[in-house]
């Protein structure tokens, strides 16, 4: 099993539906099953972190124009600038990650605060020379999507999380950026993303984050040896 496919994607896989959006796993073949997610908001749909696919465009257009893409993690830069140029958007960029713009041969715009009229407030997750990731979450809805922190796959879970932290950052879980959070739903972006009791999902993450750390780093290093 590859790691990251590459190539055009034919046969995604659909994830993380509900009235507000839906996301998608362009390769669900791969190891890292990178997930990408469109958010409908004001009448338009934003894409977050996407793996482009054949027939994605036609998706897209059953809920309104496309308003923007955005990376909340500067090396989650996938297909963004292709499909910013083909629908004539920008990539959006959480203001601290300006560094990121040239490195995206597309336009680029800086947020902070909320993202356009969407309703999505932007977290700062990490900001330091070895990590630089965002978040957004919609309180109104209840939806939290968080790039690289968090995600659902065995490379970031034991056996018995539903939600693990990134393996990194198990020594140093972000508590703060989601502190007091309720989501009814978490999009991630490696996985599907967790839809029931999400809230508890999030606080057992966090807490068990690094008490859980030896036992998920002896799972990955077995699943990488030949025995």
């Amino acid at each position: 099993m590859t790691m990251k496919a590459s190539g055009t994607a034919r046969e995604p896989e659909r994830i993380d539906e509900w009235e507000g959006g839906f996301g998608w796993i362009a390769h669900p073949d791969e190891g890292m099953q990178r997930a990408s997610h469109a958010l409908v908001a004001a009448g338009r749909v934003w894409l977050v972190d996407p793996v482009d696919f054949e027939g994605l465009d036609d998706q897209l257009a059953e809920h309104g124009p496309v308003g923007g893409v955005v990376l909340l993690l500067d090396r989650h830069k996938r297909d963004a600038a292709a499909i910013a140029r083909r629908h004539d958007v920008s990539v959006y960029l959480p203001k601290w990650m300006e560094g990121v713009s040239a490195d995206l041969d597309a336009p680029t715009t800086l947020f902070e605060g909320t993202l356009a009229d969407t309703g999505y407030t932007l977290l700062k997750v990490y900001n330091n020379s070895f990590w630089n990731e965002g978040a957004l979450y919609d309180d109104t809805t209840g939806t939290l999507v968080v790039p690289e922190a968090f995600g659902t796959i065995s490379y970031y879970c034991t056996n018995n999380e539903r939600l693990g932290v990134h393996p990194a950052m198990r020594l140093t879980p972000p508590r703060r950026p989601f502190r007091g959070l309720r989501p009814e739903r978490i999009l991630v972006g490696h996985g599907a993303g967790i839809t029931e009791d999400a809230p508890e999902a999030l606080r057992d993450a966090l807490e068990g984050a690094v008490k859980r750390m030896p036992k998920l780093y002896v799972q990955n290093l077995r699943n990488v040896l030949p025995f």
